[in-house]
């Protein structure tokens, strides 16, 4: 098992060509650091496909996810450039789920 002790959203597409290193420049770019234990999260310009990296302190992880129906909910782009995401969120995004509305005590936020 691959220990994630903190989830991130890039708002910014991925092109899901992108091979190891190439996504990993982006996490070094977008987010400033690829920080162990911590997983960084790409979508493809159309939100059917998603890449996930982990670094896990001794080497890189990277997995894809394509729905075969509907589009994964995004962040906005133009609100901010990364967006943290806990265990609940992440769950209900790799699901195609709207994950904004879930906080951390499982309450409600946006209607």
């Amino acid at each position: 098992m691959i220990r994630i002790d903190a989830i991130w959203l890039a708002a910014e597409p991925l092109d899901m060509r992108a091979g190891t290193d190439t996504a990993l420049a982006r996490v070094v770019k977008v987010f400033g650091a690829a920080r162990p234990h911590h997983a960084y999260l790409f979508a493809n310009k159309s939100g059917t496909r998603m890449k996930v990296l982990v670094y896990d302190g001794l080497g890189i992880w990277l997995a894809a996810r394509r729905l075969n129906r509907g589009r994964f909910v995004w962040s906005d782009s133009g609100s901010t450039d990364t967006v943290a995401l806990n265990t609940e969120q992440l769950q209900a995004l790799v699901t195609g789920l709207p994950w904004k509305t879930l906080t951390a005590d499982h309450a409600i936020a946006v209607l």
